[in-house]
């Protein structure tokens, strides 16, 4: 087998699916996907959503289009807890980092919060198995969710704190004394993520990674895409490890860091549409 000369590390919402409907929007995304896959380039799904949701919006559509045995694409879900590979057949074994599992006391009150005080602007996603994730429904307008969301962030503090957890913010202090900080509290554009602090786009990274390998040569040439500053991590990972990398910012106004290696904007375009665009520039590139 041949060295291919791509490989794609990919968060799904925002690059791939719109922010605003949860689904893959663009038909040419998924096209694009199944041509670069098909032509033998490795492909990694990095994100934060559950398997169940990768099943449903990317492996099955890919698999209805035509996707080819000898693909090599892979989902990394719940920021690298569980990782799998993406079959001509459907979902294959997954494996499961049990020991980052939320205890399920935590995530059943969570789940008895946003029931009870959030449930007219979120949701609690069941289909989690590692993690812990309240997100915005959809019918619920930008605005009135991030105050709200604010709100579930300090109730969800404290609940952490009074079970004797300390917990800390992305790229903050812990936010309490107890010398037990196990687990972070992450909002994004649109959830709220409740994870252990070992999770990351980076551990998705190596994850993917480690699929990559496992049955096949590796590219030493990798583009990645996101639309948080959390997600810079897997291309943080991949320049760290040596490989000649590029990472797309699906939303740049939330600003963009300094990196040492090279960082993609499309013009005006965000999200989806920009995502769109860069998946075929790559192809036409690269297959």
């Amino acid at each position: 087998m041949t060295i291919p000369p791509l490989g794609l590390l990919l968060d799904v919402d925002g690059p791939l699916a719109s922010p605003l409907t949860r689904t893959i929007a663009i038909p040419s995304i998924l096209t694009q996907l199944g041509r670069m896959a098909n032509a033998g380039i490795p492909i990694g799904f990095n994100t934060g959503r559950s398997a169940a949701f990768i099943n449903e919006h990317i492996a099955g559509p890919l698999i209805d289009a035509g996707l080819d045995s000898s693909a090599r694409v892979y989902g990394v879900c719940e920021k690298g807890a569980l990782w799998f590979r993406i079959t001509a057949k459907g979902l294959g074994e997954m494996g499961v980092d049990s020991e980052l599992v939320i205890p399920g006391d935590i995530s059943r009150d969570i789940a008895a919060l946003v029931a009870d005080e959030f449930a007219s602007t979120m949701f609690f996603d069941s289909e989690k198995k590692a993690m812990i994730s309240v997100e915005q429904r959809v019918d619920v307008d930008s605005e009135t969710y991030w105050r709200e969301q604010k709100r579930f962030d300090a109730y969800a503090g404290k609940l952490l704190v009074d079970r004797g957890y300390g917990y800390c913010r992305p790229g903050a202090k812990i936010l309490d004394a107890s010398g037990n900080v196990q687990y972070r509290i992450d909002p994004t554009f649109i959830s709220t993520d409740i994870e252990s602090v070992v999770l990351g786009k980076d551990r998705g990274a190596l994850r993917a990674l480690e699929l990559v390998e496992s049955d096949g040569p590796v590219p030493s040439v990798w583009r990645t895409a996101g639309d948080s500053r959390g997600d810079y991590a897997m291309a943080d990972w991949l320049h760290e490890h040596g490989f000649d990398v590029e990472h797309l910012d699906v939303r740049p106004a939330d600003g963009i860091p300094p990196r040492p290696y090279g960082v993609l904007v499309a013009g005006d375009l965000v999200h989806d549409e920009a995502g769109a665009v860069y998946l075929e520039r790559w192809a036409e590139e690269f297959v």
